[in-house]
């Protein structure tokens, strides 16, 4: 409530015409028959899902998994993993650990909207797809799935139409916002696809490649193709983006930069808390494309396919592993994971891209970065104006909810780039 008021001393209130939300769409918190959690919000770092059922035997996700394929589930989008909601809750089951009075099981987001319409929770495809048993093919809870967990469809929230409202503003959330009772409301969003719908003015021309903490390569398609390594998960115009969703990102370079710290620490006197992005980049544009031969794949912290695997740095001499050429060599290895992802689109049939939209700090803040990634995928690379992206694309799905705008396709022709 307390980013809304600050919100509003930029805009004048009656101005709203619908209020849009997206975030995590992994995690789950429990809900009273009255939207009250019942327990504390369980993220999508929780490891029970890595647990052993019972000793000796396979961990719960594994079994999820094995139910799901023996379902014929797998293929619809059924891909439970690790801080799942449906991982969580099946875990929360099996251990008796589940309230007894009546709740429902809720993304954080749909909670924020429930909070805001003082309504049951609800939820919608690109949200519902991260709990691991929701038929992104049919967009629906995949109930045999659920029952063959021990579950049941009375713990899950409704799923409505994205870019569909959810409810009006109730009094107490109009009272504590600043904005009129009976504002409508729109079912929250997955914050990938809204940062893609906040991005990309074309969708079949675009691929957008998004770099924060962690990155992400996404193409919007017709029809759900998922592999091993690319997700096709549920857009809210009622097509899917495939999305190579990878470990390395803002965190990999970060890594870097806590080494460089380390460095100065033990040896110069440094602080170990010094913003050294700049110089970094600097030393980085300053050495030669392919940093002397230096290369890094930096997995430091595995991928979704193998987490078990490690980063590399290859090609060392006894010249070239300089503070430049590891700075490079690191963001090139950035770029070449994106690359890889966006080769095994090509093999679906889903490449063929002419337009390269950068989002995320890790993109907006390094000039090197986006010249790396142009050159890379033989594409021009275009900025957002604006900076927060995924807001944006919550923005646009009120407008479309409420109606001010036909399609989110319709109002990406408002975004504008640097």
């Amino acid at each position: 409530m307390k980013a809304i008021r600050a919100l509003l001393e930029k805009v004048e209130p009656s101005s709203v015409v619908g209020v849009g939300l997206t975030g995590q769409m992994h995690g789950m918190v429990l809900l009273s028959e009255e939207s009250n959690p019942l327990v504390p919000f369980v993220g999508w770092q929780d490891q029970r899902g890595n647990e052993l059922v019972q000793e000796g035997s396979e961990t719960y996700v594994s079994q999820m998994q094995a139910l799901a394929e023996e379902a014929g589930a797998l293929h619809r989008g059924c891909r439970p993993a690790v801080g799942y909601l449906g991982t969580t809750l099946y875990w929360m089951a099996t251990n008796a650990l589940l309230p007894e009075e009546p709740f429902v099981a809720s993304f954080m987001p749909d909670f924020i909207v429930a909070s805001l319409t003082d309504d049951r929770p609800v939820t919608d495809a690109t949200n519902a797809a991260g709990s691991g048993f929701f038929d992104t093919v049919g967009r629906a809870w995949r109930g045999d799935l659920i029952d063959a967990l021990g579950l049941s469809l009375d713990m899950l929230p409704e799923v409505l139409a994205s870019c569909e409202r959810a409810g009006g503003l109730s009094g107490d959330a109009a009272r504590a916002t600043g904005i009129p009772k009976g504002t409508p409301v729109a079912v929250a969003c997955g914050d990938n696809q809204a940062s893609f719908a906040g991005s990309v003015a074309d969708y079949e021309e675009t691929l957008l490649i998004n770099i924060g903490t962690g990155g992400q390569v996404s193409a919007r398609v017709p029809r759900p193709t998922p592999t091993e390594e690319l997700e096709a998960r549920p857009h809210m115009d009622g097509g899917y983006l495939l999305v190579g969703a990878g470990l390395v990102g803002g965190r990999s370079y970060a890594w870097l930069r806590d080494l460089f710290r380390e460095v100065g620490a033990a040896f110069f006197g440094g602080t170990g808390d010094e913003d050294l992005y700049e110089m970094m980049n600097r030393l980085a544009a300053a050495a030669a494309p392919g940093a002397e031969g230096l290369r890094c794949e930096p997995l430091f912290t595995g991928t979704r396919k193998d987490p078990d695997r490690r980063g590399l740095w290859e090609g060392v001499g006894t010249s070239n592993f300089t503070p430049g050429n590891m700075a490079r060599a690191l963001l090139e290895g950035l770029v070449a994971q994106f690359r890889r992802l966006y080769g095994e689109m090509n093999v679906l049939g889903a490449g063929g891209r002419t337009r390269l939209v950068g989002a995320g700090n890790g993109i907006r803040k390094n000039a090197l970065l986006r010249e790396i990634l142009s050159e890379s995928f033989k594409m021009p690379m275009a900025v957002p104006a604006h900076t927060e992206e995924a807001a944006y694309g919550a923005a646009l799905v009120a407008a479309v909810a409420e109606g001010a705008v036909g399609s989110l396709e319709e109002g990406g022709a408002l975004i504008r780039y640097e």
